[in-house]
């Protein structure tokens, strides 16, 4: 079981990586890149739905992997928490290295609140 676990968790970094590459990586990539500037809205869409497939190739085998009725170790809600600690921890560190962002105190206060939020779904 504990493997499980440690796998959804893995997979779900995995997955949040492409994740946040198509929500928020064309923006970047605009700016890197002259041909991509050059595309057109539905060719940027095109772009991310293509990172986004393998997303959902990562996304959904986690959760699979992770939950109690398929033998993994949480519960729906713990699933949930856990995706969203890990979004926003790969989106942190995405936005500090791609877009030079600067943590602030309400980052940091941000993230102690995540850290509850997990610590409350798992409390029994």
């Amino acid at each position: 079981m504990f493997a499980h676990g440690l796998y959804a968790v893995g997979l779900l970094v995995l997955s949040n990586i492409f994740m946040t590459l198509a929500w928020y990586g064309h923006l970047k990539m605009r700016e890197e890149f002259s041909w991509f500037s050059a595309l057109p809205l539905i060719g940027v869409i095109a772009f991310s739905w293509g990172l986004a497939f393998f997303e959902y190739c990562l996304q959904v085998p986690a959760n699979r992997l992770g939950f109690k009725d398929n033998g993994g170790p949480f519960d729906i809600m713990q699933l949930k928490v856990i995706q969203e600690v890990v979004t926003l921890t790969v989106f942190t560190i995405f936005s500090i290295l791609a877009f030079h962002t600067e943590l602030k105190w309400n980052h940091l206060l941000a993230a102690c609140c995540l850290i509850a939020a997990v610590y409350f779904s798992f409390k029994q």
